[in-house]
Order: C-alpha cells, then sequence, then structure tokens
C-alpha cells in the first residue's frame, strides 16, 4: 500500500503558487520491494524470532542500508566470509546466492544454514549446471565483482566467462562456437544486456539463448515504469542504496528515456534543493530492496518543496510470491548444537 501525503495548505506556504507552476510527481508502480527481497528480509525477521539473536547472514541479506541497519538492531550480525561465522551458530545466505563452495565452508564450520537465495537466481545457477554438463562454453553477462555473478560463476567455474558489458564483447573467446550459450545476472538494465547479446551474436552467430528470461520480471517492471515517465519528468529520484545494481540501473534507464537529471539517494536526506532548479515534474521510483518507507519520506520531502500531486505510473501488477526458505520449518539451534559435538 502506498501513502501519499497530503498535507495542509498552513502546512506548505507555496502551495497555491506551486499548484499553478503545475508541479506534480510521477510515482512509478511497481517498486520498491521484489517478491525474492521480501522473502529474504522476512526470513531473516522469522529466523530472529524463531531461534533468537544471534543469527549470522554472510553478505547483506539485500543491498539496501536501511534494511541491513533495521536488522542489525533486532539481532542479526552480517559477515563477508563464512570463517567469521562462530563453530556451531546459524549462518543466512543472502538474496544473491552462493558458490557451492560455500556450502562447504559452511559444513566444515559445522553450521546450521539457512538459504535466502532468490528462487530466480537459483534458476540461473540451474542452467549454468545444466549447460556446463552438457560442456557448453557460458558467457555470464554480469557486472565483475558482484555477489550474485560470483555465486553463478562459482557453480561452473571452468565454463563460465564473465562478459561485463558491450564492451567486453571483443575479449571473449570460446573453444567451440557451436557449443555457447548466454546467461545473465537477474539485476541489469534489459537494453544494455540486449546490446551485449546482440554483439555475442554478430560474434558467434550460433550463441543460444537461455529457455526464459533470466533478468527478473521485476528489474524489468521498474525499468518499463521510469521509460513510460520518460521525458515527462525533467528530474528522476531512485531511491537505494548505491551497491543495489538494479537502483543504479534505474539512474541509467531514466537519463536514457529522457529525462534530463537523475539522482539515486538512499533516503530523502540525501536530496539536494538545488536538483529543483527549473523542474515542473519529479519521477520518483525505488530499487527492488527499498522499503516503502523511505519512498514515503522522499514523497513527503517534495510535498514540503511544493510537489503536491501525484499521479502513478503503472506498467505492470505484480503478484507473486515466494515461499519461505524450507529450513524455517526446522530447528536449527538443535542441529547447530549436533553439528558442534561431531
Amino acid at each position: 500500500m502506498t501513502a501519499t501525503p497530503s498535507p495542509s495548505p498552513a502546512a506548505t506556504p507555496s502551495g497555491d503558487a506551486a499548484r499553478r507552476a503545475g508541479k506534480r510527481v510521477l510515482l512509478a508502480a511497481p517498486r520498491g520491494y521484489c517478491a525474492g527481497v521480501d522473502r529474504a528480509v522476512i526470513a531473516v525477521e522469522k529466523a530472529l524470532e524463531q531461534y533468537g539473536a544471534p543469527i549470522y547472514v554472510r553478505h547483506e541479506i539485500v543491498h539496501n542500508k536501511y534494511v541491513v541497519q533495521t536488522l542489525q538492531k533486532k539481532g542479526a550480525i552480517f559477515v563477508e566470509e563464512t570463517a567469521e561465522v562462530p563453530e556451531g551458530s546459524i549462518v543466512m545466505f543472502s538474496a544473491h546466492g552462493v558458490a557451492p563452495v560455500v556450502h562447504d565452508e559452511a559444513a566444515d564450520r559445522k553450521l546450521a544454514t539457512i538459504d535466502a537465495t532468490c528462487p530466480l537466481v537459483t534458476k540461473v545457477h540451474k542452467e549454468a549446471v545444466r549447460f556446463a554438463n552438457d560442456d557448453y562454453d557460458i558467457l555470464l553477462i554480469g557486472h565483475d565483482g558482484h555477489e550474485e555473478v560470483i555465486g553463478t560463476s562459482g557453480e561452473a567455474p571452468d565454463h563460465i566467462t564473465l562478459v561485463d558489458g558491450p564492451g567486453d564483447v571483443a575479449n571473449v573467446e570460446v573453444r567451440d562456437e557451436s557449443r555457447v550459450v548466454w546467461l545473465s545476472q537477474t539485476t541489469l538494465s534489459v537494453d544494455e544486456t540486449m546490446e551485449t547479446v546482440y554483439k555475442l551474436k554478430e560474434k558467434f552467430p550460433l550463441l543460444i539463448s537461455p529457455p526464459s528470461d533470466d533478468i527478473c520480471y521485476a528489474t524489468q517492471n521498474r525499468q518499463i515504469a521510469v521509460k513510460q515517465m520518460g521525458a515527462d519528468a525533467e528530474l528522476v529520484i531512485v531511491v537505494g542504496s548505491k551497491n543495489s545494481s538494479n537502483s543504479v540501473r534505474l539512474v541509467e534507464v531514466a537519463l536514457g528515456a529522457g529525462s534530463r537529471d537523475a539522482h539515486l539517494v538512499d533516503s530523502a536526506d540525501e536530496i539536494d534543493e538545488a536538483w529543483l532548479e527549473g523542474v515542473t515534474t519529479v519521477g520518483v521510483t525505488s530499487g527492488a530492496s527499498v522499503p516503502e518507507i523511505l519512498v514515503e519520506g522522499v514523497l513527503e520531502w517534495l510535498t514540503g518543496h511544493g510537489f503536491e500531486d501525484v499521479e502513478i505510473v503503472k506498467a505492470a501488477e505484480e503478484s507473486i510470491v515466494f515461499s519461505l526458505p524450507k529450513e524455517l520449518r526446522r530447528d536449527l539451534r538443535a542441529e547447530a548444537a549436533a553439528l558442534a559435538e561431531k
């Protein structure tokens, strides 16, 4: 549910003048949490309720500063490496997925695990394993160093070559041009990914595509909504953290769609009033790991600066829900204790 602030004229002295000037906000729909992020965040909360603190999480559960800080206050401890988790503890793997070697590390440290990998990322992992078993060269389109790419690459390291955008295509080599497939990170720009695929197909005409889209439905829908705003929004504010790939892509999509200016902010506190100079229409959206409370804060800030009228730009309906990790139906504290005794 979206809360659109409607302050009284007294709370916004410039309100009448703003309406005469035609100031408005275009609010993207859908925006914010996707099903995979919702599942991962709820999984941490449920684990804390069910097993008590601490619950260790390998890497940020999702790429959002506010979410991570909120879960830390509830008792989640975020670590970069499995070796940082005390033996006999519970560790959760983030929505971005991990390589098989990480599961092995957890077993070696006698850890009880909860796998909160987004099912859409798991789908890409399974595709990588299947094509590697069939001895294909796999061209993984994605950003070097991103957790999702590291996890997917770890499924078949001898078969996967990373392609980091169209400019990287010239460097790609394969063993057999008749046995090549492309896969992708789930949070990329659709347009840039297809540009990369086009260049790869020019170089490898027999390149085959994955059986279904790897870029997740939520990433695509949020990009479509921003494109629909197009040049109507002189300024687009994307709520999201700088390490969130899909949020960063929304800024790029906004500029590509004709917006004069676009910025990524973690919250309303980071908005610069100077961005509003000469602006009558502001587009607002948020990345797939952003809670709605942060968007509401941006809308309140804009209302206070004369942007009271809010119009919804609707690109799609989203009704997908993923079930929680099956591990939450077990007594993991007992399992962790048993592992520690072995």
